[in-house]
């Protein structure tokens, strides 16, 4: 096994894949997404995670308010989007999507975790407000 070097410079994020990696572990791929959400939330519990799931996001389009609202999966430690999958595998629009939320939310860091696979598929993203209008 690999040891993740983004440890150290991002704990938070090792956290949240460690704690779905052992529940792909313990389910592995094949169920719905829905499956999936209700185990991480267990296991996130269980690690003493702090996260908030499916909370209700605002959008605005020119300062007005939209009627629609985004509603992540989770938000782990008050920072990070987390984004959960059961497909075959990540593509590009998933990314986009998740980048859209990061863009919404004003949160700089998200992750992909798609349990579809043989094994758990993460893709960390991380969105410089400074550099993006």
């Amino acid at each position: 096994m690999v040891m993740d070097h983004n440890v150290q410079r991002d704990p938070q994020t090792y956290a949240i894949i460690g704690a779905a990696m052992a529940v792909h572990r313990e389910l592995g791929h094949g169920f719905l997404e829905s499956v999936y959400q209700e185990a991480l939330e267990i296991e996130l519990t269980k690690q003493g995670i702090p996260f908030l799931r499916e909370v209700s996001i605002p959008i605005y389009y020119k300062e007005t308010l939209l009627k629609t609202t985004y509603r992540p999966d989770f938000i782990c430690f008050d920072a990070v989007i987390v984004e959960l999958k059961a497909i075959d595998t990540l593509s590009s629009k998933e990314e986009a999507q998740l980048l859209n939320y990061l863009k919404a939310t004003k949160k700089q860091r998200g992750l992909l975790l798609n349990f579809g696979n043989k094994s758990l598929q993460h893709k960390r993203m991380v969105l410089n407000l400074n550099e993006t209008s």
